[in-house]
């Protein structure tokens, strides 16, 4: 087999790997926690629909491939949940780690490409970056709003830590940081968030 079909198979076999990682969101229906695939495909399809709201205009295809590719790391680095203080300590360097081998599968001119495109979403400074982290934040909302917050309830999230994780997004539109901080405040009142 041809050197650089080879490595390009190998990658793609690798990535079968994060229908593995399981995020703390739930489901719609909350039958099962939802896989980091299941989250980049979702996330992928938001863009092209909500891409009318970018703060911004952007590259769709790029964007969209980043969306795809921004938790490939967590084939080894594990899900670092959005609310864990103390893995967020290391989540970083095991990511760095994580990059250097899954991205190194490929031949160099796609590993590069790759690579660049995860360290740009890392690095949040190009409309690309920001809509995929608005996208990145509103569908767990979404999830946790649709199904009553029990993923947050049973965290103990607050109202300031969904907040917090939220108000990034609104570098990428904030048509979508509105309308999240109004699911946020409802939750609030509801008590599905804690004050």
């Amino acid at each position: 087999m041809d050197a650089r079909l080879e490595r390009q198979l190998a990658f793609i076999l690798e990535l079968d790997k994060e229908k593995n990682i399981l995020r703390q969101t739930h489901l719609s229906d909350y039958s099962r926690r939802e896989n980091d695939a299941e989250h980049a495909w979702h996330m992928a399809v938001m863009l092209y629909l909500l891409r009318e709201y970018a703060n911004e205009p952007f590259d769709l295809a790029k964007a969209m491939m980043m969306a795809l590719i921004h938790d490939v790391v967590e084939i080894d680095a594990g899900d670092t949940y959005a609310y864990d203080e103390e893995a967020k300590k290391t989540q970083a360097e095991r990511e760095a780690k994580a990059a250097e081998r899954i991205f190194g599968l490929l031949p160099d001119d796609q590993r590069d490409e790759l690579r660049a495109l995860f360290e740009e979403y890392e690095a949040q400074e190009t409309p690309e970056a920001h809509i995929v982290r608005s996208m990145d934040s509103l569908q767990p909302l979404l999830l946790n709003d649709k199904t009553e917050g029990r993923d947050w309830r049973s965290h103990g999230v607050r109202m300031e830590q969904v907040i917090r994780r939220q108000e990034p997004g609104r570098l990428g539109s904030e048509k979508l940081w509105e309308f999240s901080k109004a699911l946020i405040e409802r939750n609030t009142r509801e008590g599905k968030i804690l004050k």
